[in-house]
């Protein structure tokens, strides 16, 4: 599986193979499955405003989706046409093992304040790797199983990015 590294302001697309009819109709072919990584500022606006009418929907800002698709003033067919094409970040790291990467200052308690906060969220840690520390710093590979989290992964990305010592943090890959 190849390394990739992700960033929380990114969607991910599932691919989408277009064929144009003889009168200029768009056809999507669902047969194809692959996901790619996108990040948000370059998507068309009908998608990110289906994202956020998903969103909407999901926490019970609009009752129907004729509800929401009219307050993000966008059209059903729009909405219909991408909605099972996108979903956020989180929503595809579920139920998956996921590989973060640290940069943690040198400090007494550091390493085991972020077990702590991944442990408060149940999160499960499967593997821990720290590299020794040079000026101040010490590079860590935490791998985490995501099932059973209390909070979506953006959220517990941002409680650890909030603590003190950790100076970075990315997720390496997923599996």
């Amino acid at each position: 599986m190849p390394q990739l590294r992700y960033n929380s302001d990114c969607v991910f697309l599932k691919e989408i193979n277009i064929q144009y009819t003889d009168t200029g109709e768009e056809q999507m072919d669902k047969a194809k499955s692959g996901f790619f990584l996108v990040r948000e500022e370059i998507l068309p606006e009908a998608i990110k405003k289906t994202i956020k009418v998903k969103e909407m929907l999901k926490r019970g800002e609009a009752r129907t989706i004729n509800e929401a698709v009219e307050k993000m003033d966008l059209s059903r067919s729009a909405y219909y046409k991408y909605k099972d094409y996108v979903f956020p970040f989180y929503e595809a790291s579920q139920d998956k093992i996921v590989t973060l990467t640290f940069l943690l200052a040198h400090q007494k308690g550091v390493l085991s304040s972020v077990l702590n906060a991944i442990s408060q969220e149940s999160g499960s840690v499967l593997t821990i790797n720290q590299g020794i520390p040079l000026q101040g710093l010490a590079n860590a590979t935490i791998s985490i199983e995501t099932a059973n989290l209390a909070v979506n992964l953006e959220v517990l990305l941002d409680k650890l990015r909030a603590l003190d010592g950790v100076k970075r943090l990315e997720i390496l890959g997923q599996a």
